[in-house]
């Protein structure tokens, strides 16, 4: 090891040995911000003007423990995207009701996938 070298690594070591040194007192001039809750987030139904395409039947097998979530057509403001099923274990004691689209006077409504207590 050169003389150089060694020097340089006593230089790093002993700066790192006192960069620990230091304590510098803390002084807070801000006043401490309170960050008001969001109000809990309202239900908000989604309501599509046309109905969504046929829906192309998905083969999966079976899974035990699990369930299809059948695949489905997301609104996105403009026009339906594809998204495919996912396997949801099972919960005992519920059902799934899979994501579909319901027809009502004011256009198509949207209902997600959820677990129904049986």
């Amino acid at each position: 090891m050169s003389l150089r070298t060694m020097a340089l690594a006593s230089l790093v070591t002993l700066t790192a040995l006192a960069s620990g040194c230091v304590e510098a007192p803390v002084h807070h001039h801000r006043r401490p911000v309170v960050i008001e809750q969001a109000p809990p987030r309202a239900y908000v139904e989604l309501v599509a003007p046309q109905a969504p395409p046929v829906w192309a039947v998905e083969n999966t097998g079976t899974r035990p423990g699990y369930v299809w979530a059948h695949g489905y057509w997301r609104w996105n403001g403009r026009r339906y995207v594809a998204v495919r099923g996912h396997w949801e274990p099972v919960r005992v004691g519920y059902r799934y009701a899979h994501p579909h689209w319901e027809r009502r006077g004011d256009g198509w409504h949207w209902r997600a996938g959820v677990w129904v207590q049986d």
